[in-house]
């Protein structure tokens, strides 16, 4: 299991520069799309408000390198 979690939108720009990046540096991540799945959506809803939400070992960080979606 990946120890980054990020929180996608499909129609989201910031989350596909997000995921871009990640794959890029050779990041593993679990990518939880909050538009195909409830649960996603509710966990989601309790980090943030915005997407991207990427977690990692316990930290939330909500956007990507000073964006939102």
């Amino acid at each position: 299991m990946a120890s980054l979690i990020i929180y996608t939108l499909q129609s989201c720009p910031t989350c596909v520069r997000a995921k871009r990046d990640l794959d890029a540096d050779g990041i593993a991540y679990e990518e939880r799309k909050i538009d195909e799945n409830g649960a996603y959506y509710d966990e989601a809803c309790e980090l943030g408000f915005s997407v991207p939400i990427i977690v990692r070992d316990g930290k939330v960080e909500v956007g990507w390198k000073g964006e939102s979606g």
